[in-house]
């Protein structure tokens, strides 16, 4: 990015403005960002059907989300630290096209783990399966972001990325329909006891023909002349002191779930814990260290960098490091609330689904992404602002509609869906009171966010539901926002800021797994069935109060250095 930004600034106005986009290249291009969307949200569907088929708890269930984020943030580690070693950006030198068709091959890879998983009846291995398919995903995403700004006018790049992140929604919110039917067989009602017996032939049908489109889509890169290399010799900054302590980090992050994970396969006699809530303590206390460790890991990068940048790269900057907790927090708040979505919705006070029918409800949340995304990508046009106005608030109406069409079509009941337009119309004022400032609007977001969890907390039925279910309608703008507060400013460093930031997506495979030991551990001590997953929600509000927090320091922090966007 800073190189393209360089060679922006030999041309003038004119050659700018003359630069044509590629639009054969971009059509190829997002299909990758589909991917990413339909199978991230087809994890929502897949974890409560493993939690009964396979006996699991919650926390176990939240295994999926553990091992498909945690591919990003290794992926994205060891690119990083291949770049520092050898002082070369490595999608870089093998171009953005090969890169993403590696990507794709790994995912497609994925694919095969994931058939051979659900042969062998194992959920470990399937864990692995979606751990190498999220692999692949986080080389195509690396790659996939600066080759869209690569492929036109650098300075309509956020529009191609835009067009991306649409295309994206529009697979989370298809994804859940899609891989319920998969699992379920049919739209129809299956009783949870069932579950267990079901075959699971058309998952290995879903995966082979997800590795089939991988594989399709790499061809596609490889022999179209219309995609270029996209080859960029942009150098990798130092950052020695930054790769050890994202390496250190990662160190102390195991030890934390190493005693986790064997005490499932250790009885309460062998722990010295003879009654459940014990046990569940135990858990809970080192999965809170696992968090305590990313809080304390970049303040404590913040403070050294602070008083000495040298060898720290883009981390100097305070703006960074605090975005890459929000980054952190974000991930892991967005992915937690629908991850743990489908298990409330089991219980009996919010309306006692069975596992196949939280589709709709799935669906709806990551169709709340793709409602404020939608909403939030009209700013990149050339529009009057009259145009502007009306478009804020048919947009979203209109990608509300999608999502209902959509659930419609799969012959599921839309009813109880009909009044979160209620919450649609909470989203449009928003957008109408921030007027597109980033700071402006990841503060109103974030406290919106913050007062639906406490709405959702205090309640229960389907006023619960529709705030928990709103999480993803004030989600839907916090990428794009803390990635633009954070990288404000950094100058060359902005490239590698950015492979930072995307490492911490990190979040969406720890904060979930937390949430569901919350859960467990809460309903270890309580008899009221349901308490533990409807408390779990406390999680949410906590990393929506850091997010807001993040929105009003980070300004303050940019008006020292003399940037303010949200004059």
């Amino acid at each position: 990015m800073a190189q393209i930004i360089t060679k922006i600034e030999n041309k003038d106005a004119t050659e700018i403005s003359d630069i044509k986009t590629n639009y054969p290249a971009l059509s190829v291009l997002v299909t990758v960002f589909f991917f990413w969307g339909f199978i991230a949200a087809g994890n929502s569907v897949f974890i409560p059907f493993c939690k009964h088929y396979f006996h699991l708890d919650q926390f176990q269930s939240q295994l999926i989300d553990f091992a498909f984020y945690l591919a990003y943030y290794i992926g994205a580690l060891f690119l990083f630290g291949y770049g520092v070693f050898r002082k070369n950006d490595l999608v870089g030198k093998l171009g953005y096209k090969v890169s993403i068709i590696y990507g794709l091959l790994f995912s497609a890879l994925g694919a095969v783990f994931m058939i051979f998983a659900v042969e062998i009846n194992n959920f470990n291995a399937m864990l692995l399966g979606l751990f190498v398919v999220a692999l692949g995903f986080s080389l195509q995403q690396t790659a996939a972001n600066p080759f869209a700004i690569s492929l036109g006018n650098p300075a309509t790049g956020a529009s191609r990325i835009n067009l991306g992140g649409g295309i994206n929604s529009f697979g989370t919110a298809i994804g859940p329909i899609i891989v319920a039917i998969a699992l379920f067989g049919s739209t129809a009602p299956i009783t949870d006891e069932k579950i267990a017996s079901l075959p699971l032939n058309k998952v290995v049908i879903l995966y082979s023909f997800v590795g089939i489109l991988f594989l399709l889509a790499a061809a596609l890169f490889k022999f179209s002349k219309k995609v270029p290399a996209g080859i960029s010799s942009e150098p990798v900054e130092p950052a020695k002191k930054a790769l050890t302590a994202m390496i250190l980090m990662t160190v102390f992050l195991i030890g934390m779930f190493i005693p986790v994970f064997k005490s499932y396969n250790l009885s309460n006699a062998d722990l010295k814990l003879t009654e459940l809530s014990k046990l569940e303590t135990y858990r809970m206390s080192f999965l809170t260290g696992a968090l305590l460790i990313v809080l304390i890991s970049l303040f404590l990068v913040k403070y050294f960098s602070g008083k000495n940048p040298n060898g720290w790269g883009a981390m100097r900057y305070p703006q960074l490091v605090l975005g890459m907790l929000a980054i952190f927090v974000y991930v892991g708040v967005e992915v937690a609330i629908v991850s743990n979505f489908g298990e409330l919705l089991h219980k009996k006070d919010f309306g006692a689904y069975k596992a196949s029918e939280v589709a709709p409800f799935i669906s709806m949340y990551w169709g709340s992404l793709m409602i404020g995304r939608w909403t939030g990508a009209i700013a990149v046009f050339n529009l009057k602002n009259k145009t502007k106005k009306i478009l804020t608030a048919v947009v979203p109406l209109t990608a509300f509609f999608v999502v209902l069409g959509v659930n419609a079509i799969s012959q599921y009941n839309i009813k109880p869906l009909l009044f979160y337009i209620t919450l649609v119309a909470v989203q449009i004022a928003a957008f109408f009171y921030t007027k597109n400032k980033p700071a402006k609007t990841l503060m109103t977001f974030a406290l919106l966010g913050i007062i639906m969890m406490l709405i959702g907390i205090f309640n229960t039925g389907k006023i619960a539901v529709y705030a928990f279910m709103s999480g993803g309608l004030f989600c839907s703008i916090m990428w794009p926002a803390i990635f633009n507060l954070s990288l404000a400013g950094l100058g060359k460093y902005t490239t590698q800021g950015s492979a930072f930031l995307i490492m911490m997506i990190l979040g969406g495979s720890i904060i979930p797994p937390i949430q569901g030991k919350l859960a467990d551990f809460l309903q270890s001590q309580s008899h009221h069935d349901g308490f533990g997953i409807h408390n779990s929600y406390w999680i949410a509000v906590l990393c929506f109060g850091y997010i807001s927090f993040f929105a009003w320091y980070v300004r303050k922090i940019l008006i020292k250095q003399g940037i303010d966007y949200d004059k």
